[in-house]
């Protein structure tokens, strides 16, 4: 049984495949990783040579066609339903072996699964900008149905922007495309509102009752008449055909829901303001708040979604206890806002540094929280292995485990020069924050590595961390102790300057000696979950 409340570092793909059960799942949204900012025709520009292979990487989105592509292809021709290789077959025919086809191929693959995980019931969401939405949408007609498709939401998630100082010649771009689509014809839906205009309200709830509350009236009268059936009897001295039958029309007058402005006036109905939902919400979505800088649960990642968006999408297509799936997790937006309203949860990353985000983030919202990480190294044995298949994930993954941000987010390009992440800390009253810098190696560990580090803290820090998949040497830890001491004021205690943690250290439970950690990683703000679930949720079949 796979596990739900639980985050998956891995290639969506498999893990779909492998650890998704067939119909297990509610809700699916996923937001895949593309790159709109980049030149619109560069993604048509034929590929030539041999290229490595597409990377999603932290912050980057990155497709071409290549030799993984080109397999890729090859088994969706392969394995797909019959439409679907026709359909992808004549894209490739009409758009060529480019970025953008290598982007469909890879999505189509992964789209077929997430069909095949949804139960008959469940909904899909995905979002996607003008870039490739008309591409996506022929894909998901032909995986879904054409009939199953729901709504094309437009979703406001920009101000106003002028790109012409940039040279472009073009209105502004601020809204992202939703497709919705369904598995079947009856799927769970609960319709979502918004609150009245104060205008409206001003003009059509203008009368206010004996209690404050406001309120409206509407006709009694019944549509069509006797043709439609509508019952004639007399009611406060207006004898007409009727909404409601003479019992319920009684019932009304004795619940003093029942109105007559004036004598002989035609009897009408209330409606009072407080028990009218809102106004249905349409498939323009401007309302919701722009994530910017300055929004507190901005996280500093590129393509982070407002909470409030995801959780219209997910209470209007779900139920409490129903489980909800992201195949790309990014920052953890959809698994925030499916803990927050009672749903189960599966979030898939690529990236050893975004689950790191989402756990910091999930620890930081919901403190009673239990969910599980699978995918992530447990001994050393399984680090090496990471490590060998990809340093840099090993660099990520490891500087997670002393909960440092890694140096620009991503791959460095340079040279190594003995910094690859950094915590900040505060050790006075007044808050400033001072810096520990970290230097990972996963092998052919050697003395001038601390001298490294060294160097670096004493230009730009007041202390430092070595974290080695490989034992340290004697020599080593003799420089790493004679670096001295760094003396905190406000703790009114000293720390050793330079540091040697082992893989194996942190992951038996050893943690950096150091004052408090501030902001590493944007701090996410607490948010209460009545009947917060005390322990992990299973029951995911497997496929």
């Amino acid at each position: 049984m796979a596990a739900v409340n639980a985050l998956y570092y891995g290639d969506n793909l498999d893990i779909l495949r492998h650890h998704i059960g067939t119909a297990t799942v509610d809700l699916v949204y996923l937001d895949p990783p593309f790159n709109s900012k980049r030149d619109y025709n560069v993604l048509f520009k034929e590929k030539s040579g041999e290229a490595s292979p597409a990377q999603i990487e932290a912050f980057t989105d990155t497709w071409a066609w290549d030799r993984a592509t080109e397999r890729a292809y090859d088994e969706l021709i392969t394995d797909a339903p019959a439409n679907v290789v026709q359909m992808i077959a004549a894209l490739r025919q009409f758009i060529g072996s480019n970025d953008m086809m290598a982007y469909l191929v890879m999505m189509a693959a992964r789209l077929v699964e997430l069909h095949r995980v949804l139960k008959p019931t469940g909904s899909l969401y995905l979002h996607c900008d003008s870039t490739a939405s008309h591409y996506l949408k022929i894909v998901l007609d032909t995986i879904f149905g054409k009939d199953r498709f729901r709504n094309e939401i437009n979703w406001k998630r920009s101000h106003a922007h002028n790109d012409s100082r940039q040279g472009s010649q073009h209105f502004g771009r601020i809204t992202d495309a939703i497709l919705f689509y369904t598995k079947g014809e009856k799927y769970i839906w609960n319709q979502q509102y918004t609150p009245y205009d104060p205008d409206y309200i001003e003009r059509d709830y203008r009368r206010v009752d004996e209690n404050g509350r406001r309120y409206r009236v509407s006709d009694l009268s019944g549509p069509g008449g006797a043709a439609k059936g509508n019952p004639y009897y007399e009611v406060m001295g207006v004898s007409r055909h009727w909404r409601f039958s003479k019992e319920k029309m009684e019932e009304l007058i004795r619940q003093g829901r029942i109105i007559q402005t004036r004598t002989g006036a035609v009897p009408q109905y209330i409606r009072y303001l407080d028990e009218m939902p809102g106004v249905p919400v349409q498939d323009i979505w401007d309302d919701l708040p722009i994530l910017n800088n300055r929004s507190k649960e901005f996280l500093g990642y590129p393509t982070q979604k407002p909470l409030a968006l995801l959780e219209r999408i997910i209470a209007a297509s779900s139920n409490p206890g129903d489980v909800v799936l992201d195949p790309f997790c990014g920052c953890g937006t959809a698994v925030v806002a499916a803990e927050k309203l009672g749903r189960r949860w599966v979030g898939i990353d690529i990236t050893h540094l975004s689950i790191a985000l989402m756990r910091y983030r999930l620890t930081d919202a919901f403190p009673n929280a239990v969910f599980e990480v699978r995918g992530e190294p447990a001994d050393v044995g399984s680090a090496t292995a990471l490590a060998e298949a990809d340093r840099y994930q090993f660099q990520w993954w490891a500087l997670s485990l002393v909960k440092a941000k890694p140096i620009e987010g991503k791959e460095k390009k340079g040279a190594d020069r003995g910094i690859d992440g950094v915590i900040n800390f505060v050790d006075d009253h007044t808050g400033k924050l001072k810096r520990c810098l970290v230097q990972v190696k996963s092998g052919h560990v050697q003395r001038n590595n601390i001298g490294d580090l060294i160097s670096a803290v004493t230009r730009e820090a007041e202390m430092g961390i070595f974290v080695t998949l490989e034992p340290s040497t004697g020599p080593m830890r003799k420089d790493a102790t004679e670096a001295g001491w760094y003396h905190s004021e406000g703790w009114n205690r000293d720390y050793p300057k330079i540091q040697i943690l082992t893989i194996e250290e942190l992951l038996t439970g050893k943690l950096p000696d150091m004052p408090p950690m501030r902001q590493t990683f944007q701090r996410s703000e607490r948010i209460a979950v009545p009947g917060q679930r005390q322990e992990a949720l299973t029951g995911f079949g497997e496929g």
